[in-house]
């Protein structure tokens, strides 16, 4: 009789040493295609090949990808957080500035002094006569009201003329004589100057009279509610001003803007880098268009220094007249 083999010694089974092995190697190899693949531990398609694991494509780090910052706060639109434009303005007519490219065709433009008159004292102050803004019809009728802001400027010739037309007009200036101050039958001069700001609660109690208010504050004490053009030659301080009338919806009580920009230099209370200025700048025209102002005529007043935030260009002007309508305005 042939003697019995001791189980598990046999040659058709496996010696309990490479068994072992082979679990090793396998659960090590599982590691590694783990580590290696691109999904979560656990969660893995064995089905198929192990795909390799990408690097994400260089790119701008979190937190400083590229934005336009807006720097008023319009009601429509909240103001983004934080960080700087790298974004330069967009390139438009006025190559300085970038002016905004969409500007509309106004078929009749009126009571224009230059047009009869080229000394350089007179100024382009354009107004869009088209139907289809209501501004002559308002004149024709008798209703049409423009208030005037200005700083020591003797040049009335438009004023004279809007109110000879059938305007009710009234003439903002610190230099007038008197308080309030009837030309003619529809020409008011007040001394009064128009700021981006009211006095402090403390100088207007000791001053209750005192000749500097913001738009929207003479609005309210004069019971006006629209105003058909508003005309501003207020040497530089037209960019505080025009934030003021952007961050307190004033422009939705005005037909049309005839103002003076100058840009020689940032302007009263605008400072910061050259790029910082221009991006506040533009962003206050911008802001213009998103509230469905559209410009109709600009005018480059080229007896002014070729200045640009006090720097020389050539063919330029450190003084323009831009003219808007609002295209919502009945």
């Amino acid at each position: 009789m042939g003697t019995a083999k001791p189980p598990g010694r046999g040659c058709g089974a496996l010696p309990r040493w490479l068994l072992g092995a082979a679990l090793l190697l396998g659960l090590r190899l599982c590691m590694e295609l783990r580590h290696a693949g691109s999904g979560p531990p656990g969660r893995r398609d064995l089905r198929g090949p192990p795909r390799t694991h990408l690097l994400p494509a260089p790119g701008p780090l979190r937190g400083t990808r590229r934005r336009q910052v807006t720097y008023v706060r319009s009601g429509r639109r909240a103001l983004p957080r934080g960080g700087v434009s790298t974004t330069p303005p967009e390139p438009s007519c006025c190559a300085q500035l970038g002016l905004p490219s969409r500007k509309i065709a106004c078929d009749r433009m009126g009571t224009n002094s230059v047009a009869t008159d080229s000394g350089p004292a007179l100024k382009p102050w354009l107004v869009c006569l088209d139907d289809r803004f209501g501004l002559a019809h308002q004149i024709r009728t008798k209703q049409c009201r423009l208030y005037s802001l200005g700083l020591g400027s003797d040049d009335t010739h438009f004023e004279v003329s809007m109110a000879n037309g059938g305007c009710e007009v009234h003439r903002f200036d610190p230099s007038v004589r008197s308080a309030h101050v009837l030309q003619s039958q529809r020409l008011w001069h007040h001394r009064l100057s128009i700021d981006w700001r009211d006095p402090h609660p403390a100088v207007a109690a000791q001053k209750p009279y005192s000749n500097t208010r913001k738009l929207g504050s003479i609005l309210n004490e004069f019971g006006h509610h629209k105003i058909d053009v508003l005309k501003a030659d207020l040497e530089s301080a037209e960019w505080k001003v025009l934030e003021n009338l952007i961050l307190e919806d004033v422009l939705e009580q005005i037909g049309q803007l005839i103002f003076e920009i100058h840009l020689h230099w940032p302007g009263f209370e605008v400072s910061g880098s050259e790029s910082s200025v221009v991006r506040f700048w533009y962003s206050l025209l911008k802001e213009l268009e998103r509230k469905d102002f559209r410009l109709f005529h600009t005018y480059k007043d080229l007896s002014k220094p070729q200045l640009f935030l006090k720097k020389d260009i050539f063919n330029a002007s450190s003084c323009y007249t831009l003219s808007w309508v609002n295209t919502r305005w009945r």
